[in-house]
C-alpha cells in the first residue's frame, strides 16, 4: 500500500504527518541540518564529468539522507569554485540531479535534499545573471521593475537545479561604514518595504493561491531578521544598541512585509539585540515572527533559518555546542547553517533539553517546504533556462534606473555633441568591469559586461575623439599616473572621472569560515568584513580628483560604490555629480547612455550622503528633537534622502485631503523644463501632536510620474490606515490620535520646506498584525 506522504492529491499537511510519524529521530535530526559546503560535495574530472566526494558520502550516512546542502552551485574566491572546476549554466541541472539521486538511494524514506543557494542580487552560479547591487535597487524606486529581475532570478536557480533562494532584503542602512551596506535597499523601512514585497512576490509568485512553488518560482529567504543594519559603529556583526521602539519603527517593517507577502522562510541574523542573540531570540521568533494575531504576533507559518555557524555561536553564553543547538531550536530556529550545534539534537532531547515535540514542529516546517516545492514527485525537474539576453536587459534597466544625478552645476549633461568633441575618460573605475559586480558575485567569462570607457567609445559620434587615462588605483598612494590623466584632461572638452569603491575578492582573499573577508586584499573596500572607519576613498583618488578639477575642464564625477562615500569635493569642484552605485556587468552601458542623453537620469537616492564619517548618523528620519549643530562641521548632509535630478525640472503643487471617506491626498505636478522627464513624487508625514515623540519626516508614499515639457498632472495617493501608523505607548502599531502634517516632495530635504496640508486623527485605530507598516 502506497504511504500517504507518496501520495499528491493528499493535504500537505497529512502528507507531513504520515511522513513524521515513520521517521527516527535521528533521520528527524538530519533534516535540520544543512551542514556542509555545496562545492565540497563534488569534483570536476578531467573529461568535464562530475563525480561525488567522499565528504558527500560521510554526511548523508550519518544522517541517511539529507536535510538541505548549501552553495552547489556557488561558485566565487571564497568557495574556489570557477569555470574550470564548477558546473556552468548547462551542467548545473547535471551536477544537482546527480547530488538528489544519491541523496535519495541514502534516505530510508525516499526524503530529497533541498538545494540552498546565495540569491543576493541575481544567482551566485558561473554565467549567472549579475543584477546591480541591493543598494542600487533601492536607488531605482521602482518595485515592478524589480519584481520582474527578482522573477528572472528565480527562474535561473530553478532551471539550474536549485531550490531555495538567500536575499538580503531586511537590513536597514543606519551606518555606512558598515561593508554590507550594498546589500541593504537603504536608510528607510517604507522603501525597503515596498521592495521586500517586490522580491517576494517576484521570486515566489502565486503560491499562495497555488498552494505550491511554479516550476520557474523559489522560495526566498528574507536575511537578516533583524537590526543587523544598525550594528555598534558599523562593525559587521557586533552588537544592536537598539530599544523597542527603533527596532519596531525601523528594523521590522521590511520582515512584516515580507511576511505578509508570502515569504517562505527568514534567517535570524549574527547581531545581538539588547543582549540576546537573535537566533536564541525566542521573544523575536517564536513571539513577535510566529505568534498568533491576536496576542501581536505576526502568524508566519514558514522556515526560520540560521546564518552561517550562528548556532554554535552560541555556545559562548551555555557553555557547549549541544546546549547551544538546543537553545537555538528551543527559540525558534529550524534550518541550521554548518553548525556542530544541531547534529547533537538527538542528545538535547535524551538530555531534556528539548522536547520532542519542539523537534518535530522544526522538521514539519522543512517538510512542509519540500512538499511544496514538489519534491517528491519530481526530484530531478528542472525547467527551461530563461533567456540570458532577457537577464542581460533587466539588469541594464536596473543600472540605468538607479543612476543618480546629484548635481550639474555647469549644465553639461547630458553631453551636447555639437559642444563636445574630446572626451577624457579617467579614473580606476573607468575602464573595468570588474569592480562593477559587487560582493557575492561569481566570477565572470573574460570580456562579460560593460565599461564606462568601452560603452562611450560605442555609443559617441564617430568624430568624438576618446582619451583614456587610469590616473591611480582604487587604493594606495601610487600617484604616478596622475600626470597622464591630468594631460588627457586639459586636451579636452570634457572629463568624466570615473572612481568609487570594490568588493571584489580575489584568491588571495584570507577568509573567516562563514565567508566574510578576513584580510583586506587587492582593491576591497567593501564587501562583507570590509567594515570602514572613515569614508573618504583612497589618497590616490583624492588627488585625481583635485587635479582633474584643477585643469578647468569641465569634470563629470561618476561614483560607482557599494555605499555613500564621502566626497565633499566632488561636490563643490566637479561640473557634475553622479552616483551609480554598483550597476552590475552592464552598469558601464547604463551610465554612458545616461552621460550621452540617451537616456535621462531617475534614480533617487535610497540613502543620505554624508560630508564626513564624522556627521554619523546623518538619515533623514531622527527623532524630531532641537538638537544643534557641530561647531566644526555642518549637520545636514551633503544630500538628502531621496534626492536626484534629472534634465528637466518640476514643480509641485500644494497637497490637498479628501474631506470626507477613505484618507486621499493629491498634489499637482508640473514640468517647468524643456525635455521630458521623471520625477518621483515622495509623501512624507510630520506627526504633530501625538503620545510617542516623533521622527522629522517618515516616507509613506511614493509614485513615479513622466511627464512632457509643459505638462500638468493630478497625482493622488490613497492612504491606507497602514502607511499613517505609529507605533504607540504600549509599542502596538495603530493609527494614534492628534495631528499629522501630510508634505509632498522630490526629496525629504525638499518635503521640509514644502507646504503642508494637515490631517487630524480623532480616534486610535489599531492595525491588526503587529508592527510595521504593510505597504500598498
Amino acid at each position: 500500500m502506497t504511504p500517504l506522504y507518496r501520495d499528491p492529491a493528499a493535504p500537505v499537511d497529512a502528507r507531513v504527518a504520515d511522513l513524521l510519524a515513520r521517521m527516527t529521530l535521528r533521520e528527524k535530526v538530519g533534516q535540520l541540518n544543512q551542514r556542509m559546503y555545496g562545492w565540497d560535495a563534488y569534483r570536476r574530472r578531467p573529461d568535464g564529468e562530475f563525480e561525488l566526494t567522499e565528504a558527500l558520502y560521510e554526511e548523508t550516512d550519518r544522517f541517511e539522507g539529507l536535510g538541505a546542502l548549501y552553495g552547489l552551485l556557488r561558485a566565487d574566491a571564497w568557495s574556489g569554485v570557477d569555470h574550470s572546476t564548477g558546473a556552468d549554466a548547462q551542467a548545473g541541472p547535471a551536477l544537482a540531479h546527480l547530488v538528489q539521486r544519491h541523496v535519495l538511494e541514502r534516505s530510508r524514506l525516499g526524503i530529497p535534499a533541498l538545494f540552498v543557494e546565495e540569491v543576493p542580487h541575481g544567482l551566485m552560479a558561473l554565467d549567472g545573471t549579475v543584477l546591480p547591487v541591493n543598494l542600487a535597487v533601492g536607488a531605482t524606486w521602482d518595485p515592478d521593475l524589480y519584481e520582474r529581475a527578482a522573477s528572472h532570478a528565480a527562474a535561473e536557480l530553478r532551471a539550474r537545479g536549485g531550490h531555495l533562494a538567500l536575499v538580503s532584503a531586511l537590513d536597514i542602512a543606519r551606518d555606512p561604514r558598515w561593508g554590507r551596506t550594498e546589500e541593504c535597499f537603504g536608510e528607510d523601512p517604507y522603501l525597503a518595504a515596498r521592495l521586500t514585497e517586490a522580491l517576494v512576490g517576484g521570486m515566489q509568485g502565486d503560491v499562495a493561491e497555488r498552494g505550491s512553488f511554479a516550476a520557474d518560482k523559489a522560495p526566498v529567504v528574507l536575511k537578516h531578521f533583524a537590526g543587523q543594519g544598525a550594528t555598534v559603529g558599523g562593525r559587521n556583526s557586533a552588537e544592536s544598541e537598539l530599544g523597542p521602539r527603533e527596532l519596531h519603527e525601523i528594523h521590522l517593517p521590511a520582515a512584516r512585509a515580507g511576511v505578509r507577502a508570502g515569504a517562505a522562510a527568514v534567517m535570524a541574523a549574527y547581531n545581538e539585540v539588547d543582549g540576546i542573540p537573535c537566533s536564541a531570540n525566542g521573544p523575536l521568533l517564536n513571539g513577535l515572527l510566529r505568534g498568533s494575531g491576536d496576542r501581536g504576533g505576526w502568524g508566519f507559518e514558514g522556515l526560520v533559518m540560521a546564518d552561517g555557524l550562528a548556532v554554535d555561536r552560541l555556545a559562548r553564553i551555555t557553555g557547549d555546542k549541544v546546549s547551544a543547538g538546543a537553545l537555538a531550536l528551543n527559540s525558534g530556529v529550524d534550518l541550521s547553517l554548518w553548525d556542530e550545534g544541531f547534529t547533537h539534537l538527538a542528545e538535547a532531547v535524551e538530555r531534556g533539553l528539548v522536547k520532542e515535540a519542539v523537534l518535530d514542529a522544526a522538521v514539519s516546517r522543512v517538510l512542509t517546504l519540500k512538499f511544496r516545492l514538489g519534491l517528491f514527485e519530481q526530484p530531478y525537474m528542472t525547467p527551461e533556462l530563461p533567456s540570458a539576453e532577457e537577464g542581460r536587459s533587466l539588469s541594464t534597466a536596473l543600472a540605468r534606473s538607479a543612476v543618480t544625478l546629484l548635481h550639474d552645476k555647469a549644465g553639461v549633461l547630458p553631453v551636447d555633441p555639437a559642444r563636445v568633441s574630446r572626451i577624457a575618460v579617467v579614473g580606476p573605475h573607468s575602464a573595468t568591469t570588474a569592480h562593477q559586480l559587487g560582493d557575492y558575485t561569481a566570477p565572470q567569462r573574460p570580456g562579460a559586461g560593460t565599461s564606462v570607457l568601452a560603452a562611450l567609445n560605442r555609443l559617441t559620434l564617430p568624430q568624438t575623439e576618446i582619451r583614456h587615462a587610469q590616473g591611480c588605483n582604487l587604493t594606495g598612494d601610487d600617484l604616478s599616473g596622475i600626470p597622464e590623466a591630468v594631460a588627457a584632461a586639459a586636451a579636452s572638452d570634457l572629463a568624466v572621472l570615473v572612481l568609487g569603491g570594490s568588493s571584489a575578492r580575489t584568491p588571495d582573499t584570507e577568509f573567516d569560515a562563514n565567508g566574510a573577508a578576513r584580510t583586506i586584499v587587492s582593491e576591497m573596500t567593501c564587501g562583507e568584513g570590509v567594515d570602514l572607519a572613515d569614508l573618504r576613498l583612497g589618497r590616490a583618488q583624492h588627488a585625481l580628483l583635485d587635479a582633474v578639477t584643477a585643469t578647468g575642464t569641465p569634470t563629470v564625477v561618476v561614483l560607482i560604490q557599494g555605499r555613500p562615500h564621502a566626497v565633499p569635493e566632488a561636490a563643490e569642484h566637479a561640473a557634475a555629480l553622479l552616483t551609480a552605485w554598483y550597476p552590475g556587468p552592464w552598469g558601464g552601458e547604463a551610465i554612458a547612455e545616461i552621460l550621452l542623453g540617451r537616456a535621462a537620469p531617475t534614480g533617487r537616492l535610497p540613502v543620505s550622503v554624508p560630508r564626513s564619517a564624522a556627521q554619523l548618523p546623518v538619515y533623514y528620519n531622527h527623532k524630531d528633537t532641537e538638537y544643534g549643530s557641530y561647531v566644526d562641521e555642518d549637520a545636514e548632509p551633503l544630500y538628502s534622502f531621496g534626492q536626484g535630478l534629472t534634465y528637466t525640472t518640476f514643480e509641485y503643487g500644494v497637497p490637498r485631503l479628501a474631506e470626507e471617506g477613505p484618507v486621499r491626498c493629491e498634489v499637482e505636478v508640473t514640468n517647468t523644463g524643456e525635455r521630458a522627464g521623471r520625477s518621483v513624487v515622495q509623501l512624507y508625514i510630520r506627526p504633530l501632536r501625538t503620545p510617542v515623540w516623533p521622527r522629522t519626516l517618515e516616507l509613506r508614499a511614493f509614485q513615479s510620474v513622466d511627464l512632457a515639457p509643459g505638462e500638468c498632472r493630478t497625482v493622488t495617493f490613497a492612504l491606507a490606515d497602514d502607511q499613517l501608523t505609529q507605533v504607540g505607548v504600549d509599542l502596538e502599531t495603530a493609527v494614534l490620535p492628534g495631528s499629522v502634517e501630510i508634505r509632498v516632495a522630490e526629496s525629504a530635504r525638499g518635503a521640509l520646506d514644502a507646504v503642508p496640508a494637515v490631517l487630524r486623527v480623532q480616534v486610535r485605530r489599531p492595525v491588526a498584525g503587529g508592527s510595521g507598516a504593510r505597504t500598498a
